[in-house]
């Protein structure tokens, strides 16, 4: 095994850019999937860093996700527009969505981009957030095949659906909820288990549907708030999937072994400049915040605004390096030496 090590960002990018390189995948896309994964790592959302490129890679292999794809517009229209992904990597094609829902903003005040039959669209936050910077108050969805488990039921029967919004923010940059709709995302359950560290009861069941803190029996991850979380993965489900002609859970929930991979993704973009002073919506953003931050605190919390915690990691972190533990390294390292790439 080899050891642990801190990296700079800038070197895990040119890393993992290689391997998807060599993987198959064009330069541009590969330098995409790098920015969004290493911006997981730099937030401290690790389980949406670079631990995910070990299976992205095995996916490429297994036909899973396609390295070369070719995007079609299905509809468009002036507000919206519905793209056909052919399978690409997540990051590819929820970059290319938020970024035609900003286009479509600017000139009809608000843009919707449907994308259909993508891949793991890794950490959602990344493309709100670049909305946001743009002057934009971004939403962005993505279903996927039931991993979740419905309330009341012990077996997986929606997917984590996670749910992201941004908005532009003060001195302090956007405002960025970044969230599942599951207690716990399958890549903490998977960080959990290479540690060897239990799990609070309450996170997920195991494949026989009973509840576990065994870290190596998890599999199936429980909905936040009961049915609140569940009801909005269903509804992320008919929003992404069943809207677009591309439904993933009716014909996979309750099948005997695991759907193949696949997602479909939305992103919204709200041009802030069309309904009021961009300068005024930040003074005011900024005013809430302050707000709440001097309510009073209970004992040992830090009050926090979404993406606070975040934005600080990536400030320590840009400044410091990304740590990666030695078993991350040794898989990332096998990744690379499948495909041919340089070690990290």
């Amino acid at each position: 095994m080899t050891g642990s090590l801190t990296v700079t960002a800038d070197a895990l990018k040119s890393f993992v850019r290689a391997v998807f390189e060599r993987a198959g995948m064009s330069a541009e896309h590969a330098t995409t999937v790098a920015e969004v994964i290493v911006w997981a790592n730099l937030r401290g959302v690790d389980s949406h860093g670079v631990t995910r490129v070990p299976r992205y890679v095995e996916w490429i292999g297994a036909g899973v996700v396609n390295p070369r794809p070719a995007f079609k517009v299905i509809t468009e229209t002036a507000a919206s527009v519905l793209i056909e992904a052919d399978r690409a990597a997540g990051p590819v094609a929820m970059t290319a969505a938020m970024d035609a829902a900003v286009r479509k903003a600017r000139e009809a005040g608000a843009g919707l981009a449907l994308v259909r039959a993508t891949t793991h669209t890794a950490a959602l936050g990344y493309y709100t957030q670049a909305a946001a910077r743009q002057g934009m108050a971004a939403l962005a969805l993505a279903g996927s095949i039931p991993i979740m488990a419905y309330h009341g039921a012990a077996a997986a029967g929606v997917s984590t659906s996670p749910i992201s919004i941004a908005v532009p923010g003060g001195s302090g940059g956007p405002i960025v909820l970044d969230m599942a709709t599951s207690i716990v995302s399958l890549g903490r359950l998977a960080q959990a288990r290479r540690a060897g560290q239990p799990i609070p009861e309450g996170w997920a069941l195991d494949g026989a549907g009973k509840p576990t803190t065994d870290p190596q029996r998890a599999e199936i991850p429980l909905p936040m708030g009961g049915p609140k979380g569940s009801g909005l993965a269903l509804m992320v489900e008919l929003l992404t999937s069943v809207l677009v002609g591309n439904p993933i859970l009716a014909g996979t929930v309750g099948r005997p072994g695991r759907a193949r991979h696949r997602q479909n993704g939305f992103a919204l973009a709200i041009d802030v400049s069309r309904y009021g002073d961009p300068a005024v919506f930040a003074r005011e953003v900024e005013q809430l915040v302050a707000a709440l931050k001097v309510l009073p605190a209970a004992a040992g919390v830090d009050i926090l605004v979404p993406g606070e915690r975040g934005a600080r990691t990536y400030e320590q972190r840009s400044r410091e390096g990304i740590p990666v533990p030695a078993a991350i390294r040794d898989e990332l390292n096998a990744a690379a030496r499948l495909v041919g790439a340089p070690l990290l």
